[in-house]
């Protein structure tokens, strides 16, 4: 996988942790990422592992889990083009707190090294600065989520996982004839949504019967995505 500095340069310009950054800020990042590639199912890293490096999509799809010691596992996210995950890294070493793994066979992103990224931010010390806004804009929308969801009912839950993977879907140019396609299990949207199969397998029955969408091994095609918003509440 070849890729420039100028093409990762737009890549940070799409990442919302960077989107305080001026040009010559994100060069200088660009300049420091790594290109990778994962095949499918492949360990980027693991609940627990040193925490020395924060990845953003290029292509493809991971997904963050947490392993429980009876090898039970939930998952809390998934990231696609333009996401970025273990950004804690380019501020400390902690460890991880989650296991992330690739989805699809091809999935290409690029690598930021925590001792790079702390050394351009002592360099450049606006760049810091600009990061901790940047970071604490996305805590305060994952606090109000996390707020939104401990009053919704499972279906509303359900309904907004499906309408943010349609969202994400359509921003890496999913066209609408037919339905978004959505390459999802049932027991991903339950954990997504913080619900039970059960609970989010009825739902989706639900949804289906209303002709909201069609369900497939492995996947959901969803047909009339306005139709969403009517369950949310």
């Amino acid at each position: 996988m070849a890729t420039g500095t100028e093409e990762i340069r737009e890549l940070l310009q799409r990442v919302p942790a960077f989107e305080t950054l001026g040009e010559d800020d994100l060069l200088a990042v660009a300049r420091v990422a790594v290109p990778r590639s994962f095949g499918r199912d492949q360990v980027i890293f693991r609940e627990g592992d040193a925490s020395d490096t924060c990845y953003i999509v290029r292509t493809g799809h991971c997904r963050a889990i947490r392993e429980h010691a009876d090898g039970r596992s939930i998952t809390l996210a998934q990231f696609g083009p333009g996401d970025i995950f273990g950004e804690l890294a380019m501020f400390d070493d902690e460890v991880r707190s989650a296991t992330v793994e690739a989805v699809d066979a091809d999935v290409e992103a690029v690598a930021i090294l925590g001792a790079d990224m702390r050394r351009l931010m002592r360099e450049h010390p606006d760049i810091s600065a600009k990061l901790v806004i940047s970071l604490g804009r996305r805590l305060r929308e994952a606090n109000e989520r996390l707020a939104r969801q401990s009053f919704q009912t499972v279906q509303s839950r359900v309904a907004v996982v499906l309408s943010d993977l349609v969202a994400q879907a359509r921003s890496e140019g999913a066209a609408g004839d037919g339905g978004i396609l959505l390459t999802i299990t049932q027991a991903d949207i339950a954990q997504l949504a913080g619900s039970s199969r059960e609970s989010a397998s009825r739902f989706l029955a639900t949804l289906e019967r209303a002709g909201v969408v069609k369900q497939g091994r492995g996947r959901i095609t969803v047909q009339d995505p306005a139709a969403l918003d009517g369950y949310v509440y």
